[in-house]
């Protein structure tokens, strides 16, 4: 369902692996439909649609993709029969980003759980307060309405969709079809760590993490990274712990844990996973586990 202003990889990244599902042989047929003809996208091509709505069954599902929206209030203009159709649905609802917005105009958020854009969800939160928004995670299932966050979450979504109706391994195979390096879960963080410390602006760091983030599973030492910065051990301590709040060692810690957290949500072991990531066994993944949770210092 196409709303003016669409963000064309909210709507590519859900098509792609439902297109995917059916180049294996599973029975999708995709259909695009709005209010006009011609939907303008957020990023300046016009995307065509049909405008007559077809009759559904359970067996069907409505994806809304997210549109250019700095607020929800007064974006994504739909109509109301284009709404009732969406409500009157008799099967699953997914939506990505601010196509959240739409299912709450619809109604189907009230008294369930749902998600969007980490900068969308305070908003949505006031605009649906009969809803209960779960803040940073990738995508939230609550009966027949799946909501996900930004953008590239809509390839989670729809990739535990596939997973949900035909299983994992199917659904693993279309990620390795469209070169998706890792199938996320729902309950996974929107920005990982290797974004929410790379807001600063200071190139040597952004260049020691590009070494830390290729090398973490390594044993890097604080010479290692002075001899990148071409300065002091005590100076990359400084520079690092300055831009990004952190210790270039924390760091190095907080990657591990993640990706091992990651690894063991796909089914690894803890001791696999721990070796995986550089550790030398469970036992210290266990204790880094609660110390990387903990306010850095």
């Amino acid at each position: 369902m196409l709303v003016p202003g669409v963000h064309l990889l909210d709507l590519a990244g859900p098509a792609q692996v439902f297109s995917g599902a059916r180049d294996i042989g599973l029975p999708y047929e995709l259909a695009y439909v709005a209010d006009a003809a011609e939907v303008p996208s957020a990023q300046g091509s016009a995307l065509r649609a049909e405008t007559d709505l077809p009759v559904l069954t359970a067996d069907d599902l409505i994806v809304v993709p997210g549109w250019r929206a700095p607020r929800l209030a007064g974006t994504g203009p739909l109509s109301p029969a284009l709404l009732d159709w969406l409500r009157a649905h008799p099967g699953a609802v997914a939506s990505v980003c601010a196509g959240a917005d739409a299912l709450g105009r619809a109604g189907l958020l009230d008294g369930r759980r749902c998600t969007t854009h980490h900068d969308l969800q305070d908003e949505l939160a006031r605009r649906y307060p009969a809803a209960t928004v779960v803040r940073d995670v990738l995508y939230v299932t609550d009966g027949p309405v799946v909501t996900s966050a930004g953008i590239a979450s809509g390839i989670d979504l729809a990739l535990h969709l596939v997973a949900t109706r035909h299983g994992p391994a199917t659904a693993a195979r279309i990620a390795r079809s469209m070169v998706v390096y890792a199938r996320r879960n729902g309950g996974d963080q929107q920005a990982s760590a290797l974004l929410r410390h790379r807001s600063h602006v200071d190139d040597t760091v952004h260049r020691l993490q590009d070494v830390i983030e290729s090398r973490f599973h390594e044993r890097l030492t604080l010479a290692d990274l002075a001899g990148v910065a071409a300065c002091s051990e005590r100076t990359v301590t400084r520079m690092f712990t300055r831009a990004t709040g952190l210790t270039p060692l924390r760091y190095q810690q907080i990657l591990r844990v993640e990706r091992a957290e990651h690894l063991i949500g796909h089914g690894s072991t803890v001791e696999s996973a721990a070796r995986a990531v550089g550790f030398e066994d469970g036992r210290m993944l266990r204790r880094l586990r609660a110390a990387v949770s903990s306010p850095p210092r």
